[in-house]
């Protein structure tokens, strides 16, 4: 089963490509941040516990986040069948890249690869400022983002070090129009596919 990690700073395509990779794959895709606000609009504990945090715009509890991705893999299995799973943007700090594995391991998975969409810091800034003037998102202004990509950097090398330690880690070309990344992405994907066939 394929069960893959999209990363990459704000503005690098991890949402669009997630989009395509799950349709062409049959995966299931798992944004925490969808699956968060879903939880809150469906009035569950977990939801009314989440939002607590969230209303005072602290950061979910890693523990909480894994309860609802643990829900939502089983939930979404039942109805469906997946070649395995994608998730964007998550884990975002060492400590959820190991109760992620815990959370894999316990349905005799593993994480196949991270692909982490990597695009020159100019690139991102200009995507996002023209993000932010279609979609009035109000993070996407100058100062906000260039803070994001400096967190984001800060935050995410150490989960990089992680996969890279465990062989499970490649950069992908994030730039350029969005099938040509995405044809760069399915050649890597194509490569596992085949080598795990090979090994089956």
């Amino acid at each position: 089963m394929l069960n893959i990690i999209i990363f990459g700073a704000p503005g690098s395509g991890k949402g669009t490509q997630s989009d395509l990779i799950k349709e062409k794959y049959n995966l299931l895709h798992l944004s925490t941040g969808d699956l968060l606000r879903a939880e809150i609009a469906s009035g569950s504990e977990l939801g009314k516990i989440a939002d607590s945090y969230i209303s005072k715009g602290q950061l979910v509890p890693d523990e909480m986040i894994i309860e609802i991705l643990d829900n939502a893999i089983e939930e979404k299995e039942k109805n469906g069948k997946y070649n395995g799973i994608i998730l964007d943007g998550f884990p975002r700090t060492v400590a959820q890249a190991e109760a992620l594995e815990l959370l894999i391991k316990k349905r005799n998975r593993d994480i196949t690869i991270l692909l982490d969409l990597m695009v020159e810091e100019n690139e991102l800034v200009e995507r996002l400022v023209n993000r932010g003037k279609t979609s009035g998102r109000c993070d996407d202004n100058l100062e906000t983002i260039k803070k994001r990509l400096e967190v984001y950097h800060e935050k995410t090398k150490p989960v990089n070090d992680y996969y890279k330690k465990q062989n499970k880690y490649t950069v992908i070309d994030g730039s350029g129009n969005i099938d040509n990344i995405f044809d760069r992405v399915c050649k890597v994907i194509d490569i596992i596919n085949e080598d795990e066939n090979v090994a089956s």
